[in-house]
């Protein structure tokens, strides 16, 4: 019997210890992920960066993938938004106004640092019809999501991925 719960132990063993070097990332995925964190970094340290968006979550109603080209791009002082919106307004000029799309200053940045694998920028800014800030996150991976409130829209959020180029 002794004998049993010893086999049946060394086999648990070698079945954890197997799943342990199957696990092992390769040398070069490894380095391929450290050069991805480098540039993510870079790009957020230097505040020129574009997130790409391929999903969007309105508070209301369900979530959509977007085609196309739309983006959100921090360059310096400025905001570039180019983003789809779908939810509700509470005051904005006839026929939509601006939305999410338009180039402006941003009045207030901050930037948390890395936490736990990701960052988190705080970017406001007023485009002359709306006071908007955009809650971004970006994950070492160079994956992020984005949090649009506004003064006179929905909040809606947006998931995509950093432009590596």
């Amino acid at each position: 019997m002794k004998n049993l719960h010893g086999i049946i132990l060394l086999a648990a063993v070698a079945v954890l210890a197997g799943c342990g070097i199957l696990n092992q990332k390769s040398p070069e995925a490894i380095a391929e992920e450290q050069k991805t964190e480098k540039l993510v970094q870079d790009k957020l340290d230097s505040k020129q960066f574009t997130v790409n968006v391929n999903y969007m979550m309105p508070t209301k109603g369900g979530s959509k993938a977007v085609n196309g080209a739309y983006s959100l791009t921090i360059d310096g002082d400025s905001i570039d938004s180019y983003l789809p919106y779908i939810g509700g307004a509470t005051s904005v000029p006839y026929g939509g106004g601006k939305g999410l799309t338009f180039k402006d200053k941003i009045t207030q940045y901050t930037d948390s640092g890395w936490e736990k694998d990701q960052r988190k920028i705080s970017a406001t800014t007023e485009n002359g019809e709306d006071t908007l800030t955009y809650n971004i996150t970006v994950f070492k991976n160079g994956s992020a999501s984005i949090i649009v409130t506004s003064r006179n829209r929905d909040t809606i959020s947006y998931r995509g991925l950093l432009d590596m180029e």
